[in-house]
């Protein structure tokens, strides 16, 4: 599915950064064509600025979505989650931060779920950088402190798991 919404914007290089940017990070288009995260209207200049644009790359990028029915439906609806990592030590929580050695290898979330729930441990939150829009795709999970020993040797030790970050 992602790999059908950037191939929508291979002729243009602009709107491409601009929808991988919308995606990356939640972003929706109101029926009016305005960009929006959750409702909330963010200004194009406010986009353009932060991808090295133009607002008018932006604007247009959110009318080239509003005009195709598969990507107008996927926009309208976009929602984003708020991501507890840089706020995880303040609520007494860790984060596991997991570099895999082939994202797109099935398995990995299973395997390191499987880790934690055998320490009953309690997952807060958990979430993975896709593998088509990070250059360096991720596993994220944040579990309530303390973290028994052993557990972060456990998931490096699980064969799809290049590296562990705590």
């Amino acid at each position: 599915m992602w790999s059908d919404i950037i191939h929508e914007f291979a002729d243009s290089p602009s709107q491409s950064r601009v929808v991988r940017f919308l995606l990356e990070n939640g972003f929706g288009v109101t029926p009016e064509g305005r960009i929006s995260c959750n409702g909330i209207e963010i200004p194009a200049t406010a986009i353009a600025k932060v991808i090295g644009s133009d607002r008018r790359v932006v604007d247009s990028t959110a009318h080239r979505i509003l005009e195709r029915p598969f990507l107008r439906d996927i926009f309208l609806n976009m929602r984003a989650t708020p991501d507890l990592s840089r706020v995880a030590e303040s609520l007494g929580f860790s984060v596991i931060t997991v570099l895999p050695k082939n994202a797109s290898e099935r398995g990995i979330v299973g395997a390191a779920v499987r880790v934690l729930s055998a320490h009953a441990l309690a997952i807060r939150q958990i979430f993975v950088t896709d593998p088509q829009f990070s250059e360096e795709p991720k596993l994220v999970i944040i579990v309530e402190d303390p973290l028994p020993a052993g557990v972060i040797n456990e998931i490096r030790a699980l064969p799809q798991v290049r590296q562990v970050i705590i």
